[in-house]
């Protein structure tokens, strides 16, 4: 993940986080094959569970960014522990119950993006209220997310590691 300004494009700025979600799940639908062995990306490990929660944070951290610059608040700092630690939950196998959970989870933050996103004019979009990107800014950074799912990667060759 980078700190760097996204770059946007025409794309609805909903499609784009939505799609992203959709990436991920359709990846996760195979780590029910995971051997149990972190799989390395650059310095990082990652696991189905890492992954997910890596997303889902995401999602979480920046839909309260938009709520409290939308509200007029300060922002809250997250204070995730990240991709730089992983934790004996991450390790756990990663199971069929826990897809379904992560589809929900997901599926819902993806709908609550999308109503969001959705009900902020284009002027909201590009000149957004308070500091930071622009919230269609922050809409393409959440792209970026896929990243997690990525370095994990499609297992569906049982014991494949990748």
């Amino acid at each position: 993940m980078s700190d760097e300004v996204p770059i946007t494009d025409d794309r609805e700025p909903a499609g784009v986080v939505t799609a992203m979600i959709d990436h991920v799940l359709g990846l996760a639908v195979t780590w029910t094959e995971w051997d149990g062995r972190p799989l390395p990306a650059g310095e990082r490990l990652y696991t189905p569970h890492k992954a997910i929660r890596r997303v889902t944070d995401h999602l979480i951290d920046h839909l309260a960014e938009l709520e409290a610059r939308l509200a007029g608040d300060r922002t809250i700092p997250d204070r995730w522990h990240a991709s730089a630690s992983t934790t004996p939950v991450d390790l756990a196998p990663f199971t069929d119950q826990d897809l379904d959970e992560a589809t929900s989870r997901l599926t819902r933050l993806g709908r609550i993006w999308t109503a969001r996103l959705n009900a902020l004019t284009p002027d909201q979009l590009d000149h957004s209220p308070g500091e930071g990107w622009t919230f269609r800014q922050i809409a393409f950074h959440l792209a970026g997310s896929d990243y997690y799912a990525d370095a994990v990667g499609n297992l569906s060759a049982v014991g494949s590691g990748r």
